[in-house]
């Protein structure tokens, strides 16, 4: 299986047109760039979120030309300690202009399967999908490009599902 990187999977927003979705399904993950704001935080520490520069940026300027990009995060109730944080930081993704919504997993439609896996995804214009890989550290290996008809149908199908379910995060009270 060919992966590209995450730098490659990001430009992919310079190429879409309408709406970009992320199914996000993992408790914690790990990423180099996270590591050391999210040990700040767990101490307490303030945190200038200066490393989330490039996304902000990216978040703007795709959202700001009017397209769409939406996140689904099944998260398990209590939270991970990495959950926690990464609540505390969804106000600047909005801030940015994405879309956020939670879903605990206990609240989950009857009988739902994940495609691709059960690995999380991003979805550009329901005919795109990159497939994320993870070492058992939940740290990103890279995405898998997948454009098979059936499979993205699955996949719009599961992500308007979970998109009705999910709480949109002004209103999701952990």
């Amino acid at each position: 299986m060919d992966l590209i990187t995450s730098a490659q999977r990001d430009e992919l927003f310079s190429s879409f047109e309408r709406d970009a979705f992320h199914l996000e399904l993992r408790d914690d993950y790990g990423s180099p760039i996270e590591d050391t704001p999210y040990a700040r935080w767990q101490r307490g520490e303030p945190d200038d979120y200066a490393w989330l520069d490039p996304w902000m940026t990216l978040m703007k300027r795709v959202t700001g030309e009017g397209k769409t990009v939406r996140r689904v995060r099944v998260i398990t109730e209590p939270h991970s300690r990495y959950v926690g944080w990464e609540h505390s930081l969804t106000h600047l993704n909005q801030e940015a202009g994405e879309d956020i919504r939670w879903l605990p997993r206990h609240r989950l439609p009857e009988g739902i399967d994940f495609p691709v896996g059960g690995n999380d995804w991003w979805l550009y214009d329901d005919r795109l999908l990159a497939v994320g890989h993870f070492d058992p550290e939940g740290r990103v290996l890279g995405s898998e490009i997948i454009e098979d008809p059936d499979t993205v149908a699955e996949c719009v199908r599961v992500r308007d599902l979970l998109w009705s379910a999910a709480i949109p995060h002004a209103e999701y009270k952990p």
